[in-house]
């Protein structure tokens, strides 16, 4: 069982997965964000430290034209995962549990500033970490947020969802003979050029030492739970 544990969420887990009369937004589905809530609380159940890294691809994509100042992109798209971490926290409250959002920037109205020991009070005291506003930086995705917070936080594991099984070979949404990878370690995945996850992301762990990246299909939420028992579901991406 690990001890601390970094999760990075999507923001489109949180979205709904289609849009109609009865939930017109294209950012929020009510029950998809109590359904993330509980499994981040299942998983703190567990007696795992848990933080978490919130994307924000329900809210905010990027550029919308090629003129507009990426930096200025960038700085949205920081925002939309606050936005994000602020609405898991309080589904997360409603189930009775604490939680606290840290993030890169100073917005003490609406949350904490994000700094390592402070996350590591709040987890060890049993609450869950939301981590949002990326690294605090433009130009630097959340898989890299989720490896810099892993390394911060001295994480046992960096567990990344996606919308496949794990690594593959090659993308398995264009290629039907992908073939899934079980196990590699950071320096296979940087050299294979495996872009399940940012490879600055690998990067960072392997230099930093980060032991596990555990990579899963997370459109069942309940594979958080499998992967922090040790199931062999994904791929383990390891030093």
């Amino acid at each position: 069982m690990y001890k601390r544990i970094i999760l990075k969420l999507s923001g489109e887990t949180l979205a709904p997965v289609r849009v109609s009369a009865d939930n017109p937004s294209h950012s929020f589905d009510a029950a998809r964000v109590d359904r993330a809530a509980k499994a981040i609380v299942d998983l703190a159940n567990l007696g795992v430290q848990v933080g978490v890294i919130m994307g924000g691809g329900n809210i905010w994509r990027g550029r919308f034209t090629d003129a507009m100042n990426p930096v200025i992109a960038d700085q949205m798209g920081m925002l939309a995962t606050i936005v994000n971490a602020l609405a898991v926290q309080d589904a997360i409250q409603r189930l009775g549990r604490g939680a606290v959002v840290f993030t890169a920037q100073e917005m003490t109205r609406f949350a904490d500033l994000y700094r390592a020991d402070r996350a590591v009070a709040a987890m060890e005291r049993g609450d869950i970490a939301l981590l949002a506003g990326g690294s605090g930086n433009p130009f630097c995705t959340t898989d890299f947020a989720a490896a810099l917070r892993g390394a911060e936080l001295k994480a046992d594991a960096v567990f990344k969802g996606t919308t496949v099984d794990g690594v593959y070979d090659s993308d398995p949404r264009k290629n039907p003979d992908a073939k899934l990878i079980r196990d590699i370690t950071y320096q296979e995945a940087i050299d294979r050029d495996l872009r399940v996850m940012d490879p600055s992301a690998f990067q960072l762990c392997k230099e930093q030492r980060v032991p596990v990246i555990r990579v899963f299909n997370m459109d069942d939420l309940d594979n958080i739970l499998r992967a922090a028992r040790g199931e062999d579901i994904g791929t383990v991406a390891h030093l």
